[in-house]
């Protein structure tokens, strides 16, 4: 059934068949419900803008951004009250993404419903991840 919708996992994360390129992640955008949906397209956007040759995939249900389709600078994923930013190699950003991980080297950033975005700071996080070399996952 083409029409069908996806269904939602926990946090209304979309699941969405695991595949490379723009078409993956544009379905799981296209998926996101609510208030969430902006969210997670203001990343996709900003990734694009600052790293053209962005190479994007969808792996365990989760939007990832790379320069090579191998290593891998930052993903989200939808959780119940937030939307869900990971940088791979936070710890390396400056300054870095406010919330730790259990893996060392990762960072995340929450987005909230009428939170304000800080777009100058996701920039030039986006800009930074994309500049080290990424994880291969």
């Amino acid at each position: 059934m083409p029409d069908e919708k996806p269904r939602l996992l926990a946090g209304e994360n979309p699941q969405i068949e695991k595949g490379a390129g723009n078409a993956p992640v544009a379905a799981y955008l296209d998926a996101v419900p609510g208030w969430k949906q902006g969210v997670c397209k203001t990343p996709d956007a900003l990734i694009v803008e600052i790293v053209p040759d962005v190479q994007k995939a969808v792996k365990w249900n989760t939007p990832l951004y790379s320069r090579d389709g191998v290593h891998w600078f930052t993903a989200y994923h939808c959780m119940k009250k937030y939307v869900k930013v990971t940088f791979f190699e936070g710890e390396r950003l400056s300054p870095a993404p406010p919330v730790p991980s259990k893996q060392p080297a990762v960072r995340y950033a929450q987005i909230h419903e009428n939170e304000d975005f800080d777009e100058p700071l996701f920039r030039s996080w986006f800009r930074q991840a994309s500049e080290m070399p990424g994880v291969k996952i």
